[in-house]
């Protein structure tokens, strides 16, 4: 997967960029899920991907909070329901909101939109989606958040 940053980009209202992530957005908190919205689709895309990944969890592969694949190759609001969720971490195909150890210190929560070259087949983990999928990243980006216990 080469550096693809050209005009792709994820925001959210929910929290300012590298900023804390709202108590609501949190597993003990609500477990809300943030509203994302996409932007910059490239032309040549055929379906977007959208992973939320902690990589300070202290597990070898971080945590997975949630994957969704076959999202629109459009700009605009992210509509899980437009597409399949994969797994969680947790084995659960939903959004799990931030819950990192107690006392471990902030945790960064990447939100990241991939454009693809071709269609995510099934619900695969985060890790099988990368190993698989690396070569058909046209664009990603990320905007992250914070949270701590």
């Amino acid at each position: 997967m080469g550096l693809n940053i050209a005009d792709l980009s994820i925001t959210t209202d929910a929290f300012e960029a590298n900023g804390r992530i709202p108590e609501q957005y949190s597993v003990d908190g609500g477990n809300e899920q943030p509203r994302l919205a996409v932007h910059g689709v490239p032309a040549n895309a055929v379906e977007l991907a959208v992973i939320v990944h902690d990589p300070d969890a202290p597990l070898p592969h971080g945590w997975t909070h949630w994957a969704v694949y076959g999202l629109p190759a459009q700009s605009g609001d992210v509509d899980a329901s437009q597409g399949r969720q994969g797994p969680n971490t947790a084995g659960e195909s939903a959004w799990m909101g931030p819950q990192p150890p107690a006392g471990h210190g902030d945790h960064r929560y990447y939100f990241w939109v991939y454009a693809l070259s071709r269609p995510v087949e099934g619900a695969p983990s985060r890790e099988e989606f990368l190993e698989r999928y690396a070569d058909a990243v046209i664009e990603q980006n990320r905007v992250v958040g914070t949270f701590s216990n």
